[in-house]
């Protein structure tokens, strides 16, 4: 259980926690929101890596500022930015990232290799890093938190910048993990397919959070219709005309020339301000 109260953080003028209140004791918890909404933010102050300026933090019981040290024995926290060394092998990785962790070196092959054969990399464990597919080198960071057997993991946008292939090879990893998972994403399909739970955090607030299907509850029936320059929107990007209608117009607006689309976690942000009738 993670229980976080009235949580700021401040950079100068600029405020990217705006007091956020929230707790989150689901399997797979994936925090959305536009860029510099808070997000990373967030996560980094769940793993210790940033102080706030304000608020609390528990992590099973344990005080964010208080008990630094042991909460970073049960928690592992992947950045956006982490890259495996490249003249490393995974299973190198691995024994090297356990033995910080207090594992013996025996223990550490042991663990390493498991789980290794657990994300199906038992034949690239020798292999160095930079010869393998970017979604294979996000798999050696999966394989860390599933061999510590850590409590907590923290992902960063975990899958940015792979291929869907790629992607759903790391999402299946994923999945094999036991830990708590608290991930930030951009890909609203991620969030949909990996999440018990998902939080919106707009302006460093969180304004939404709920199962997928509880948020799109607003859109219940409903499909949305695009056109350039249409006529007819609730939302303009750009010259593109977006608007939400029953889903019994939508023969209706085909037949003017709009496109017609299945409702995504995409919408949260799409519709943004805009009060969906019945």
């Amino acid at each position: 259980m993670i229980s976080v109260n009235d949580l700021k953080k401040r950079y100068g003028n600029i405020h990217a926690l705006k007091g956020v209140t929230l707790d989150i004791d689901d399997k797979v918890t994936s925090i959305i929101g536009r860029n510099g909404a808070g997000k990373t933010t967030f996560i980094r102050i769940l793993s210790t890596q940033l102080k706030p300026t304000s608020g609390s933090v528990k992590i099973n019981d344990l005080d964010i500022n208080k008990d630094v040290q042991k909460i970073r024995k049960i928690i592992l926290s992947i950045p956006q930015e982490a890259q495996p060394v490249g003249i490393m092998t995974p299973l190198e990785h691995l024994e090297l990232y356990l033995l910080a962790r207090g594992y013996s070196l025996s223990d550490a092959r042991k663990e390493g290799r498991y789980a290794l054969e657990e994300l199906e990399m038992r034949d690239f464990e020798n292999v160095p890093c930079d010869e393998l597919s970017g979604g294979m080198k996000r798999k050696v960071f999966v394989a860390m938190a599933l061999a510590s057997r850590v409590e907590i993991v923290f992902l960063d946008e975990p899958t940015t910048g792979l291929d869907p292939l790629s992607r759903m090879e790391v999402w299946n990893s994923i999945r094999k993990l036991d830990s708590n998972i608290i991930l930030t994403t951009h890909y609203m399909e991620e969030a949909s397919e990996l999440s018990d739970k998902v939080v919106v955090f707009s302006e460093g607030k969180v304004v939404s959070r709920g199962t997928v299907d509880e948020l799109l509850e607003p859109f219940k029936d409903k499909v949305r219709v695009e056109k350039t320059d249409g006529e007819e929107y609730d939302v303009k990007i750009g010259k593109l005309s977006i608007k939400y209608v029953p889903k019994h117009m939508a023969q209706e607006y085909l037949s003017r020339g709009y496109d017609v689309k299945n409702i995504t976690l995409d919408d949260l942000f799409i519709s943004r301000g805009i009060t969906l009738e019945s």
